[in-house]
């Protein structure tokens, strides 16, 4: 059996990488442990959320699947933030944890080019530090010119829930018990990460009078540009808010040695920005109560998740915690809360191809990685078989700047500043998010999935209409005024804002920040479709914070243009600071702006790398 790429691994990351690739013309193998879990969704079945939702439509802009499958599986969905400027607005849906995964896998066996196999991969085969296929645990040989790895957190994965220690990965799934110490045969630094999931709760046993409701938006949205929404949205399926208490903190404190990770069981390292409930409680000490949302998984069945509510506890504890919160007392606990500890690779040995360093033709994505989150993981997979497929092209590969997307933020952080935690994207990472929006993800990229043929024609054709209504739109908002008639007044004074004293063009009052594009929109002969009126709003409105972010994305371009040779000798550079020097060879990296970006490297470093690139090499006029 002979491929052009092999995936290993059917999660998120291993959905978009094969599909992207096979979608591309490439023969293209997916092989996972269990096809039935291709597409699961073992921590809570949401997609989206705070910078994620804008991942998603990165996603989706280029070309990948996860924001279509969303739209066709959700029961509840919502624009996060909405009452907050764009550039923290972000769609969050709860899919249906048996609905997502089987429209996934639907796609997946009617792409053309792909094929999908179950097996376990324990091995690699190499050749001159070059990867040409894999080797199953019966010892099976497929080869192929391209691997890419989406092993998600099935590297050598112990289940901890206490004391107790369980090898196997998510629902007690085989775990791979060789792959990971090859990897390190080859050269591949490997470390220890953790995360964790919460208890499920049989709906039946859940007091919902005592907790708040959380609807879904009564406004339709879709994550993909290319669908429109059709579903019911006085139909969706409602969640609930609720919070720990003091008997609920006590309990989690009186019992913190009995937990897996201050027991002295777990040796990986857990997630900053989703910690356990006892974390928590040992960071944030001064906090009264904890927020935790209940939300179903499936509408087929009736176990629900209890987000925010992480533990590596003993089951025995587990019923005590959740049986003194507000509305539980009686609740019956379908599947205990765990923490899982897997191995990743140092992704400071990755390019931003992701590609690796030490091995050629090798891609990784995902957990692995060191990331955490189904949306991070999807995005990396897109990107690695976009690239796998360029490389086998003998075409440049896609590297995203950091003004590009969320994506691009998210395998620059990774691949020069590494991470010992699992890495989860978070607006606050992204400097120029007011450019990286909602609204905007396909104006960023389409070009891009056009160019490296990730798209259809027709998503091509679609985009070219959109940018030229909203050229249209705003050329009419600048060129019509609104003259002050008394009926005009009168719309004015009935929704109490200040009545101009003078005839205005549409976009100069679109620009107060007091007026809306929806009450403009009663005055003008013209309709437009709603995300273009969107996108004109925020263009007028951000005007000056937008042109001042595309300012200084142009003085990080002129950097990203002064690239670094690939055999520069570091040790040869004088008067480099010696953690300068060593991060710098350990990276190695393309260019000036991404040499600015590693940790321990200063300006008068990148001062001396500047002058010795200009006298070695003529670089950087």
């Amino acid at each position: 059996m002979n491929y052009e790429i092999i995936v290993v691994g059917g999660g998120h990351a291993g959905i978009e990488a094969s599909h992207i690739a096979a979608f591309k013309g490439h023969k293209t193998l997916l092989i996972t442990l269990n096809k039935k879990n291709i597409g699961d969704m073992p921590c809570n079945p949401s997609i989206g959320g705070t910078a994620k939702g804008i991942i998603v439509r990165e996603i989706d802009a280029l070309g990948g699947l996860m924001g279509k499958i969303a739209d066709k599986s959700h029961f509840q969905i919502k624009m996060l933030n909405n009452s907050k400027g764009p550039a923290v607005r972000s769609l969050r849906a709860q899919a249906d944890k048996i609905t997502y995964p089987k429209n996934m896998l639907k796609v997946l066996e009617e792409t053309k080019n792909l094929t999908i196999k179950e097996g376990k991969v324990e091995d690699l085969i190499i050749e001159n530090n070059e990867v040409k296929g894999i080797i199953l645990d019966d010892g099976t040989k497929i080869t192929s010119k391209i691997v890419i790895l989406t092993t998600g957190t099935y590297l050598k994965a112990n289940i901890l829930i206490g004391s107790e220690n369980t090898e196997g990965g998510p629902h007690g799934e085989p775990r791979s018990n060789h792959l990971s110490d090859n990897l390190k045969k080859y050269g591949l630094e490997i470390q220890r990460l953790k995360t964790g999931t919460p208890q499920r709760i049989k709906a039946s046993s859940i007091d919902f009078s005592q907790m708040q409701e959380e609807k879904g938006d009564e406004e339709l949205w879709t994550f993909s540009f290319d669908e429109k929404a059709t579903y019911d949205p006085n139909t969706q399926q409602k969640c609930y808010l609720l919070y720990t208490n003091p008997t609920t903190h006590k309990i989690i404190l009186d019992n913190l040695d009995k937990s897996a990770m201050y027991g002295g069981y777990v040796t990986g390292i857990g997630p900053r920005y989703c910690p356990s409930i006892e974390d928590k409680l040992v960071r944030f000490k001064d906090k009264e109560r904890h927020q935790l949302f209940l939300e179903p998984e499936s509408l087929y069945y009736d176990e629900w998740y209890l987000q925010g509510f992480s533990t590596s506890m003993p089951k025995d504890i587990q019923e005590q915690m959740v049986h003194s919160l507000k509305g539980l007392e009686n609740a019956i606990i379908t599947k205990y809360a765990y923490a899982i500890e897997y191995d990743a690779i140092n992704p400071l040995q990755i390019s931003p191809s992701l590609e690796s360093k030490i091995i050629k033709n090798l891609f990784t994505a995902g957990q692995i990685n060191g990331t955490s989150g189904y949306e991070e993981a999807a995005g990396q997979g897109l990107i690695a078989g976009i690239n796998a497929s360029l490389k086998l092209e003998n075409q440049d590969p896609l590297i995203l700047k950091r003004n590009d997307a969320y994506i691009g933020v998210l395998i620059d952080d990774l691949v020069t500043k590494g991470t010992k935690e699992p890495y989860r994207m978070l607006t606050s990472r992204a400097e120029y998010r007011l450019l990286l929006r909602h609204d905007n993800a396909d104006l960023r990229l389409r070009e891009y999935a056009h160019k490296i043929g990730s798209i259809t024609k027709k998503q091509y054709q679609n985009y070219l209409t959109k940018l030229k209504n909203i050229q249209e739109c705003e050329k009419y908002f600048q060129q019509n005024k609104l003259k002050m008639t008394s009926k005009v007044k009168e719309k004015f004074q009935q929704a109490n804002l200040p009545i101009p004293t003078t005839s205005l063009s549409f976009i100069d009052l679109l620009k107060r920040p007091e007026i809306t594009i929806k009450f403009l929109s009663q005055f003008i002969d013209k309709t437009y479709p709603k995300e273009i009126l969107e996108e004109l709003e925020i263009m007028a409105k951000y005007e000056g914070y937008i042109k001042k972010a595309q300012k200084e994305v142009e003085k990080m371009i002129k950097l990203e243009e002064k690239q670094i040779p690939k055999d520069i000798n570091y040790q040869k550079i004088k008067n480099l600071a010696s953690e300068a020097r060593q991060k710098l060879e350990q990276i190695r990296p393309l260019t000036i702006a991404q040499a600015t970006r590693i940790s321990g490297v200063n300006p008068s470093d990148i001062s001396i790398l500047t002058v010795y690139l200009k006298k070695e090499y003529g670089k950087n006029e």
